[in-house]
């Protein structure tokens, strides 16, 4: 039901509620809207089914009998990513799974319904949508996606201008750059992302350097399709190995940290997965994966949840947020000094980068980011070594911000930067 809340969630009134107490603290809320599929449950889908199953031996469908039979891809032939309609001799599309049928999204009847399902989260206050599975709206077809991005980006822009809209296309930056010729604000960025991705990549390879290079491609790959285009950099998301995980040995919890600082202070509209901030760890399943976020260590406690049933059991490195939020060198407390830098200077949220090659190795990323006439140096050391380097040649004057892993802090004087292991400097 694409107008109603899952009750295992809440209720309508829980929603708004939840809107409102977000737009009372200045927070603006996205929803996930799933236009790839449906569930096999739904009553758009159930009806085509049995439309088809008491068609007469010989018959074509006819929409005009059964509008919903081109609401999705029903064939005589099997195809990939195709599944058998029981009790007929015809098959629909099903990327995902049987029990989550492909909707026909050039239908404009289908259009026609999202339209008015935009309209009704809309009207409840919703300030932009993600959108899921977007690359499977056409399997196997960029342009036929960018087209559908095309026609969702503009119904939505003149309903609401200031609505953001970013998009799930989980395939490589070059593919998903070409995304952003729809107008879309965003698209995820799965190239910094996983445990394969450039971020978790640096600080296992020990190649500082390949941080500043791969910001820099990303820009210039972006930049080719969309003049107005915001970066959705995200490190884990519900469908991947928490990134906690990622790391093992002495340095694990500062790999960690880190490891969240170079998502966050990337430029565009970061993302950070609930738990995250605190080091949850969850691999396997995708109930483990989905844990419910650990408040406190009392299941009793306000806030705590029933975790996803048929969850493996997970080992737990890290404390519960209650005993984070009470030492100043947690994860937690890492993250949230994080997020206040990036907040406290727009260029680092909106600007562009310039990678300062000549000043960055293994152990250093050194580049600056400008944006309406503001400018910040910010000097990533991702390795396990301290690091010295003259930065004096970028007219900085002082260190504005730091953030450390240990007790151990980075330092800044006449044009020179000290940088204990994982840390980062930011100058002005």
């Amino acid at each position: 039901d694409y107008c109603d809340i899952d009750p295992e969630y809440g209720t309508m009134d829980d929603f708004k509620n939840l809107i409102a107490a977000c737009h009372e603290r200045g927070i603006n809320v996205i929803i996930d809207l799933v236009m790839n599929h449906t569930s096999s449950q739904h009553e758009w889908f159930k009806t085509a089914a049995d439309y088809l199953k008491n068609l007469p031996e010989g018959a074509e469908p006819d929409a005009s009998e059964c509008p919903y039979v081109d609401y999705y891809n029903f064939s005589k032939e099997m195809q990939g990513g195709y599944s058998k309609l029981d009790g007929t001799d015809w098959y629909y599309e099903a990327q995902f799974w049987s029990e989550m049928p492909d909707l026909n999204l050039g239908s404009q009847a289908v259009r026609d319904e999202f339209d008015k399902i935009v309209d009704f989260w809309l009207d409840l206050g919703v300030d932009g949508f993600r959108l899921d599975a977007a690359k499977e709206y056409y399997s196997g077809s960029v342009d036929k996606n960018v087209e559908v991005l095309s026609w969702f980006h503009s119904m939505v822009k003149e309903k609401k201008e200031d609505a953001y809209i970013v998009a799930e296309v989980w395939t490589d930056q070059n593919t998903y750059a070409k995304y952003y010729e729809s107008g879309i604000d965003s698209c995820f960025d799965f190239s910094f992302a996983d445990s394969t991705g450039t971020i978790t990549s640096v600080l296992k390879n020990g190649s500082a350097s390949s941080y500043g290079k791969a910001l820099v491609n990303l820009q210039d790959n972006l930049s080719q399709y969309s003049d107005s285009y915001i970066d959705a950099p995200f490190y884990t998301n519900h469908d991947m190995a928490r990134g906690a995980g990622y790391y093992s040995g002495d340095d694990s919890e500062k790999q960690t940290k880190i490891a969240q600082a170079m998502n966050l202070l990337m430029s565009g509209s970061a993302f950070l997965y609930y738990g995250e901030e605190i080091g949850m760890r969850g691999t396997a399943n995708d109930e483990t994966k989905r844990l419910a976020m650990r408040w406190s260590g009392d299941s009793k406690d306000k806030g705590m949840c029933v975790g996803p049933q048929n969850a493996e059991e997970t080992e737990q490195t890290y404390d519960t947020l209650d005993k984070q939020m009470d030492d100043p060198y947690s994860i937690y407390n890492f993250v949230k000094q994080t997020i206040s830098i990036r907040n406290a200077f727009p260029e680092i949220a909106r600007g562009t980068n310039t990678f300062e090659k000549n000043l960055s190795n293994d152990n250093v990323c050194i580049f600056t980011r400008e944006y309406n006439g503001e400018k910040s140096v910010l000097i990533f050391n991702p390795s396990k070594d301290e690091a010295s380097v003259d930065v004096s040649s970028l007219g900085v004057n002082d260190a504005v911000a730091m953030l450390q892993t240990t007790k151990k802090a980075p330092s800044y004087k006449d044009g020179a930067a000290k940088l204990p292991a994982y840390s980062v400097l930011v100058l002005k």
